[in-house]
């Protein structure tokens, strides 16, 4: 589960369209996109990925890619997420486009998606 940084009390449970949209940065401050949409794993109750806007202007030619949720803290304070990634690590990390979205449902892509950003899948 992210982690959450904040100096007030720490919320427990945020709306999902109270994130869609948010800043997205790195350790170093550096802008990595924002939160385009959550994915939600209804079987298992819980969200499986984070889909982050990467590149592009003006949200033409962004790349997304999906994101262990885990991989994710939520900076209260600053209304934003941090994703403990290098940027250019995250360039060259597997991605889609708006036309093409992988199938999240294959353990076989998620365990690949897991495994790039050091994480176990939730799942085994």
């Amino acid at each position: 589960m992210a982690k959450v940084y904040s100096t007030t009390t720490p919320r427990r449970v945020l709306s999902a369209s109270s994130i869609k949209g948010d800043d997205v940065v790195n350790l170093q401050g550096q802008d990595l996109g924002n939160i385009e949409d959550l994915m939600i794993d209804l079987e298992r109750g819980r969200i499986a990925y984070a889909v982050l806007s990467f590149g592009g202007f003006l949200g033409m030619g962004d790349k997304l890619f999906a994101i262990p949720w885990e991989a994710m803290t939520v900076d209260q304070d600053n209304k934003r997420l941090v994703l403990n990634i290098d940027k250019e690590l995250l360039k060259k990390a597997p991605g889609f486009d708006k036309s093409h979205w992988p199938d999240m449902t294959d353990p076989a892509w998620g365990a690949e998606l897991y495994s790039y950003y050091g994480y176990r899948p939730y799942w085994e």
